[in-house]
């Protein structure tokens, strides 16, 4: 007979069904896997015939097929462990013909039978509620993790192989796994009281929070850039539940989550300036999602900006317009989130001191100018805010901590979102529209049309200035947070004003 059981492999977050077909027959004693596996599902074969052998229960002597349909999809893992080990005891007559009925297996097989905890837990158990299938077993570690997936989905979680086999039987029931708590938010220990001047910077890291807009960051060493930019997850509001489980589904993905626990804080990603794109991106030999993924509903921070190699960078431009990534491979284009804030920073200058007022400049014209070509016009371009953080004067640093911290700044950060997530609402937009950075076209219109005065400002800063489409739509984005931010309904002068204050930071070579 042939043994029929479903499994998942995964295209990106996203699960496509796979069916272990199994069939025994004459001729020479062979176990053979086609239906391209990759060489992690080749070596299923070793792993699943051993785990059998440490259960006393050998292979017959015949030729084995093992077809993982559809046979067009690249099938990549080692979560095809457990269903090439259940429907070779179905086909062999050793498990119930019914056994794998409107189930699904995931999990890969240790040599002495144990289940170890494979990625994608928790989208495979989302697959499975929204494909009518009623049970899944998964290793014990990733049961937590897929028992979100709620509905009438059973999930069962398995410590080794023995277990699942008395289960099946009718010998030995399974308990049903329970969902894990959501991850535990530790209370940060870092707070925008500890900032020491630098009033402007404290502004604007407000507005980008307010607004969800992308923030660069230009300043000498020690003038707080990086301390400002790990501060800011401190003011932004909550994940919502479903940005919560779409987080957690990227992070189930990439295997990290921990215990079952879903992600309850937003992501905050540094990834260092030796990053490859790949890194930056996702893909690899077995695709998993990148740091801009990573980074999805959290924080992007990429310090040093002009070390990163122009490569990298490049990549940027299309995630940060369509809050997604795609990678394409030869045999499928996988599509990851990466609806991400970019809070970036860099020096002035090469050597960091362009502009210090105590410290000279020891980096020359052509290299300041070189220095300053590694980030791309089409890339500044997509970065809303353009801050200047100037050096920190010293009668600063021995300030009392300032009077507002992270809790009174998120405050108003939390009240401009709701009023931007009210007027997205009332426009029938979806839960994405979540802040003002998300809109686009007739929405941006529809939100952000200036006063007369504030049309003719714009108009004349934008011709003055040559500011790009792009550039114009941005400033009206900001400009739109602004008012929030001062409970104004209009978008006048003003806002337009400190908006476009935010465009550029004009350095000179001394």
């Amino acid at each position: 007979m042939t043994a029929h059981v479903a499994t998942v492999t995964l295209l990106g977050i996203q699960p496509t069904t796979v069916e272990v077909q199994v069939q025994p027959r004459p001729g020479l004693p062979n176990l053979i896997i086609v239906g391209l596996p990759d060489n992690a599902v080749k070596e299923s074969r070793e792993r699943v015939q051993a785990a059998l052998h440490a259960l006393g229960l050998a292979l017959p002597a015949k030729r084995l097929a093992i077809n993982l349909a559809p046979a067009d999809v690249l099938k990549e893992g080692s979560q095809f462990d457990l269903p090439i080990a259940i429907g070779l005891l179905i086909a062999l007559g050793a498990l119930p013909t019914d056994a794998a009925d409107r189930a699904l297996f995931l999990g890969e097989l240790g040599l002495d039978g144990r289940l170890t905890p494979v990625p994608g837990a928790l989208p495979a158990a989302i697959h499975a509620n929204a494909t009518g299938l009623s049970t899944l077993y998964v290793p014990a570690a990733n049961a937590p993790e897929a028992a979100w997936a709620g509905g009438g989905l059973q999930v069962y979680g398995v410590n080794h192989l023995a277990d699942l086999i008395a289960h099946l039987k009718g010998d030995r029931a399974l308990t049903p796994a329970q969902p894990g708590r959501p991850a535990h938010i530790t209370p940060s220990n870092k707070d925008f009281a500890d900032i020491r001047g630098q009033e402007g910077a404290k502004r604007a890291a407000e507005i980008a929070a307010a607004g969800g807009h992308n923030l660069l960051m230009v300043g000498p060493p020690g003038s707080g850039k990086s301390m400002l930019a790990a501060r800011l997850s401190t003011i932004l509001p909550p994940l919502t539940p479903a940005q919560a489980l779409e987080t957690s589904l990227i992070h189930s993905v990439a295997g990290l989550l921990t215990e079952g626990h879903l992600i309850a804080q937003r992501p905050f990603r540094d990834p260092h300036h030796t990053a490859s794109p790949v890194a930056l991106t996702g893909g690899g030999l077995r695709a998993k999602p990148g740091e801009m993924s990573l980074a999805h509903h959290g924080i992007l921070f990429l310090d040093e900006l002009p070390e990163f190699p122009r490569q990298v960078l490049e990549t940027l431009r299309q995630p940060i317009e369509t809050g997604h990534i795609v990678v394409a491979r030869a045999n499928a284009h996988i599509q990851y989130p990466a609806r991400f804030q970019l809070i970036a920073a860099m020096n002035p200058s090469p050597c960091g001191y362009l502009g210090h007022p105590t410290t000279p400049c020891t980096s020359s014209a052509k290299q300041i100018q070189a220095y300053r070509a590694r980030l791309s016009g089409p890339l500044l371009d997509r970065i809303d805010l353009h801050l200047e953080v100037p050096a920190v004067a010293v009668k600063d640093l021995s300030l009392p901590p300032a009077k507002e911290g992270s809790a009174a700044i998120a405050a108003r950060v939390a009240q401009a979102r709701q009023v931007a997530m009210q007027r997205f609402h009332k426009l029938g937009l979806p839960e994405r529209f979540d802040c003002n950075a998300r809109a686009e076209g007739d929405v941006l219109t529809a939100i952000a049309t200036p006063t007369p005065e504030g049309q003719q400002f714009l108009t004349t800063a934008a011709e003055k200035f040559n500011l790009s489409a792009r550039a114009y739509h941005r400033a009206l984005k900001v400009a739109r947070t602004l008012a929030d931010l001062a409970g104004d309904a209009t978008l006048a002068k003003p806002h337009l004003a400190e908006a476009l204050s935010y465009r550029y930071i004009p350095y000179q070579a001394e």
